[in-house]
């Protein structure tokens, strides 16, 4: 299995509702160092899964879109905790949609796309949504 990743970082503010997030619970700022891994079994016939420049503007694109805001206003996270978790499922399902859109991601040899969001050096959340 091939593996391309690419690195961008986002930087966010949020609160979560629960009494298991603590004092989380009030609005605060987070910043993640994001993955995100292309992986397949077939190369193109240029030797490549996916253009990294393609898929270093597709994942700035997603993280560009969340950067610099509130989560809890944006009505594709309504009723949700914007978890690390629940992060890395966005990147990744945006980045699948753009993979199937196309570009130099598009001719078949990606078979699946993994997000990774790093909280910290210690902690890091990761969602995988196959093509």
């Amino acid at each position: 299995m091939f593996e391309v990743t690419v690195r961008d970082h986002m930087m966010v503010a949020h609160s979560f509702r629960g009494e298991v997030f603590g004092p989380a619970r009030r609005m605060h700022g987070a910043t993640f160092v994001v993955d995100a891994t292309f992986r397949g079994e077939v190369l193109d016939d240029d030797g490549i899964l996916v253009d990294i420049a393609w898929a270093t503007e597709a994942l700035r694109a997603v993280v560009g879109s969340l950067t610099l805001r509130n989560l809890d206003e944006d009505p594709t996270f309504a009723g949700r905790n914007t978890t690390t978790e629940v992060l890395a499922q966005h990147v990744a399902d945006r980045l699948v949609e753009a993979v199937r859109a196309g570009g130099r991601a598009g001719d078949g040899g990606v078979a699946a796309v993994r997000a990774t969001l790093h909280e910290s050096h210690v902690a890091w959340a990761s969602f995988e949504r196959s093509l």
